[in-house]
């Protein structure tokens, strides 16, 4: 986690050159298939009002998904994801592209930590779900917080969380 960021807040925060938490959410147990399931997280990526169309997806460390976010006006946003870890309970590391092979733009690091258990069986009960990204430059960093990531991010984390049952 970058520098800064293990201050235990839940909102948008400077953590350091260029970097910033975007979100934390708490969901139920590990039910946390949709961020690694390659035809569930287009189903729920992205803000309110805003929709995926995969080119190609491959959610493995290594892999990558290729992909257009289209706002609720219709205007195309082209991504890239690659994948650098996949490590199923505990994270996900990527970075992002403007577009396929584009310049980057940002590295996220999604950080699941175990912080509920049921007292009679020690089943999971909640997990934390903490989202950190560092931009490319400051000026990536001020262009994305004058688009409004932080309040964009917490809107895709509440979406995770509706999508596997937990918000």
């Amino acid at each position: 986690m970058p520098k800064g960021c293990g201050d235990g807040a839940s909102s948008c925060k400077p953590c350091g050159d260029h970097a910033h938490r975007a979100g934390d959410r708490r969901t139920a147990g590990r039910n946390l298939a949709g961020m690694d399931q390659p035809e569930s997280l287009p189903l729920w990526w992205g803000p309110e009002g805003y929709s995926c169309r995969t080119k190609r997806i491959n959610l493995r460390t290594g892999g990558e998904w290729v992909f257009d976010m289209i706002g609720p006006d219709g205007t195309v946003y082209p991504n890239h994801h690659r994948y650098h870890r996949m490590e199923e309970g505990a994270g996900i590391s990527y970075s992002l592209l403007w577009g396929e092979n584009g310049p980057k733009h940002a590295d996220a690091d999604v950080a699941f930590e175990e912080i509920g258990t049921d007292g009679k069986d020690g089943t999971l009960t909640a997990t934390r779900i903490t989202l950190t990204m560092v931009f490319a430059s400051e000026d990536e960093c001020r262009a994305a917080k004058a688009f409004g990531a932080e309040a964009l991010g917490q809107e895709t984390l509440a979406k995770l969380a509706r999508f596997i049952g937990a918000g």
